[in-house]
C-alpha cells in the first residue's frame, strides 16, 4: 500500500510503521528514563538527603566509612543512590563525605581500618615535633591484624606484637580538626630509634632534639618504653649528646 505526497512523491506503508515504531522507542526511553528517576527519589528522599544519614555526617567530621551508614540501618544502594545524586562524594574505597567537605587524608585512613595508630614520623608532626607531615603517613598495626592492600600501598605499615601495640596511644587532632589515634612523643622516639635504619640520621636526631626541648616531655616514661622495646643502650648516645 502507498500514499502520495504532494508533488507526487509516494510514501510506502512500510515507511510508516518504522517511523512510528521509532516514535514509540524514544517515549519509551523518555517513561523508562522518568521511572529510574522516580525510584532513585523515593530512595534518596527526592531533593533531601536523610536526615539522620547527614546528621552522621556532619557528626563524624563531614566524613563517613560505609560500615558507618549500614550501622545507621541504611543501605549500601541508597549510598550509591546519594553518589549518583552528588549529595554526597565517594573519597575513596568505603569513604565518603559530604561535597563541601575538605579531604582529610589522615582521618580518612582512620576510618579505613580500626587497627592502624599513626606512627613514626607521622606521629612527629601530630605530635608537634616536626613541621612537615611526611609525604607517605607511618602506622603501626599489631602483628595478629591484617589491612586492605590498598592500605599497604597508602602507609608504611609497621607490625608490633600485640602486647606492645597499645603502648603510649593517644588521640590527636589533624590540621583540619579531626581526632586520629596516635602514639605518645615518648613512644613516638622509641619507635623511631628502633626503626632508625630506616630513617635519616638527621631525621632522627631533630626528632630528639625536638623532644628534649619540649616542656611536655617525660624522661622516666620515655626510659620505661625503652626498657620495653629493649633499646635503652641505643637510646642513651641520643640523649646524652642533648641532655
Amino acid at each position: 500500500m502507498t500514499r502520495s505526497k504532494p508533488g507526487g512523491d509516494r510514501i510506502l506503508s512500510s515507511d510508516l510503521a518504522a517511523a512510528g515504531e521509532m516514535r514509540f522507542f524514544c517515549w519509551l526511553t523518555k517513561i523508562s528514563k522518568w521511572i529510574t528517576i522516580s525510584i532513585q527519589k523515593s530512595i534518596t528522599g527526592g531533593d533531601h538527603m536523610n536526615e539522620t544519614l547527614h546528621e552522621s555526617i556532619q557528626g563524624f567530621g563531614g566524613m563517613i566509612s560505609t560500615k558507618q551508614v549500614l550501622d545507621l540501618g541504611i543501605s549500601k544502594q541508597t549510598l550509591t543512590n546519594y553518589v549518583r545524586a552528588g549529595k554526597i562524594k565517594r573519597v575513596d574505597s568505603g569513604i565518603y563525605m559530604l561535597p563541601d567537605t575538605i579531604e582529610d587524608d589522615m582521618y580518612a585512613l582512620s576510618l579505613h581500618s580500626k587497627w592502624i595508630v599513626f606512627s613514626h614520623d607521622t606521629a612527629l608532626f601530630l605530635n608537634q615535633l616536626a613541621e612537615r607531615t611526611p609525604f607517605m603517613h607511618s602506622v603501626t598495626i599489631p602483628s595478629n591484624a591484617s589491612v586492605t592492600k590498598s592500605m599497604k600501598r597508602k602507609c608504611n605499615c609497621y607490625y608490633i606484637k600485640p602486647e606492645l601495640y597499645r603502648l603510649g596511644e593517644t588521640v590527636r587532632r589533624t590540621t583540619f580538626g579531626h581526632e586520629v589515634p596516635c602514639y605518645n612523643p615518648e613512644r613516638t622516639i622509641c619507635d623511631l630509634i628502633r626503626s632508625r635504619s630506616r630513617y635519616s640520621v638527621e631525621l632522627v636526631t631533630d626528632a630528639v632534639k625536638a623532644y628534649a626541648n619540649s616542656r611536655e616531655k617525660d624522661l622516666n616514661r620515655l626510659s620505661e618504653y625503652a626498657e620495653q622495646f629493649h633499646i635503652i643502650n641505643a637510646l642513651k648516645p641520643y640523649l646524652e649528646v642533648l641532655l
